[in-house]
């Protein structure tokens, strides 16, 4: 199997037609229909549906193209990381943050990146953790944070810090407590997460050694929601504390520290130890380091770093 016959095969599936692939990729037809032909044998499947209308993917096309994508891909980032060896860090570096990390790390990675790393070209993209891991895993993202430092197959991990949980109340102009004691939780109506939430999961497990039912008064998945929740004074809730910062800063909402070590998610740095790394994804990995870093040691970040210098 050869490159050509999967870029080939691509681009028949794209066109859906010989006719009109043999035109984009500059191929005879005949040459074209006959790799098509041996790309089949060779996989000893049927991948094409022949019909006078054109050429449309069996089952095993599809799943075949998922694949030829994929190994087009990493062929590119081969090629790339080799000639990136002889020039400064060039390129596209796809980073995947959580809702809550990317409210804060966002701007600081763009502005680092865009100072630093002038020939790297950044996509970020903000999702649920599992969707994060899931596109690490097929090569879609290079570098992502997450919450967890478990071992988990496929993935590299370096824990970055521990961020730390408060609870967040209106900002009504009563006198709040500075520091609330883990066991008067359950004293405040709160907004949280549905409990399949890796966030309600932690709540949920720093309460249960107590015994401590929380006065859950509603469920919202949408971090923006839960946050409008908050200000109209249907309940608090228990988020990290950055992600409420900009609220906090204009006056809107208030956070209460949770006297709880258990009351923290820790942030790890993931990479895939499928797909080895180009020189301006390891670069981006640096910088993401050092922003990180300096924004938990600045107090940017209420966290605990772990990630060394």
């Amino acid at each position: 199997m050869e490159l050509r016959q999967l870029r080939y095969f691509v681009g028949v599936s794209e066109a859906g037609s010989l006719l009109k692939a043999s035109g984009r990729l500059h191929v005879a037809q005949p040459a074209l229909g006959q790799q098509i032909a041996a790309l089949e044998h060779e996989v000893g499947a049927k991948l094409f549906e022949r019909s006078s209308r054109g050429m449309a993917l069996t089952e095993a096309g599809r799943l075949f193209l998922t694949h030829a994508k994929l190994v087009l891909m990493d062929a590119e980032r081969a090629r790339l990381a080799v000639r990136e060896t002889l020039s400064a860090p060039q390129g596209d570096v796809a980073i995947g943050l959580p809702t809550t990390v990317a409210l804060a790390a966002t701007l600081p990675i763009l502005l680092a990146c865009r100072d630093r790393l002038p020939g790297v070209r950044l996509k970020l993209v903000e999702a649920y953790s599992g969707f994060l891991r899931e596109w690490l895993l097929a090569g879609r993202l290079d570098i992502a944070l997450l919450y967890g430092d478990a071992a988990e197959p496929g993935l590299s991990k370096r824990a970055l810090l521990d961020d730390r949980l408060v609870l967040v109340t209106r900002n009504s102009g009563a006198r709040t407590p500075r520091k609330l004691p883990l066991e008067r939780l359950p004293d405040w109506p709160l907004v949280l997460p549905g409990v399949e939430h890796g966030l309600r999961r932690i709540i949920d497990d720093a309460c249960a050694p107590q015994g401590l039912r929380l006065d859950v008064v509603a469920e919202i998945e949408s971090l923006g929601s839960v946050k409008r929740a908050v200000e109209a004074g249907i309940g608090g809730t228990i988020l990290p504390a950055m992600s409420v910062a900009e609220e906090v800063a204009a006056g809107r909402l208030r956070t209460i520290v949770i006297d709880s070590p258990s009351m923290s998610r820790r942030v790890v740095r993931a990479t895939s130890v499928m797909r080895p790394a180009t020189n301006a994804a390891v670069a981006v990995h640096a910088l993401v380091h050092e922003v990180v870093r300096d924004m938990a040691r600045s107090g940017a970040w209420p966290s605990r770093w772990l990630g060394g210098d």
